[in-house]
């Protein structure tokens, strides 16, 4: 990896907005049934959460969780709105 990287001055392609569907920290404290897991995160996403959790009085790992459940919800709409990915098998949970 010792090759520079070179820039050019090319044109930008096509550029998409893509929404915010994430949830503000406030709207990811409250209670969920959960199943535990074992994950390793950074020390950076935890410190923020954290933070937050201590604002909203409520714990880190159910924002966490509230987060990943809305980016899931965010996902299943896209899929079954008349997506047109293709090769993708969802199973029955």
């Amino acid at each position: 990896m010792s090759d520079r990287i070179k820039y050019t001055n090319e044109p930008i392609g096509k550029i998409e907005i893509v929404p915010d569907f994430l949830p503000s920290p406030a709207e990811l404290a409250f209670r969920d049934e959960g199943v535990k897991v074992t994950l390793a995160l950074s020390k950076k996403s935890v410190e923020f959460f954290k933070s937050e959790a201590s604002k909203h009085h409520t714990q880190y790992q159910r924002m966490i969780r509230r987060l990943l459940d809305s980016y899931v919800d965010s996902q299943e709409a896209t899929l079954t709105s008349g997506s047109t990915r293709r090769g993708i098998k969802r199973h029955k949970r």
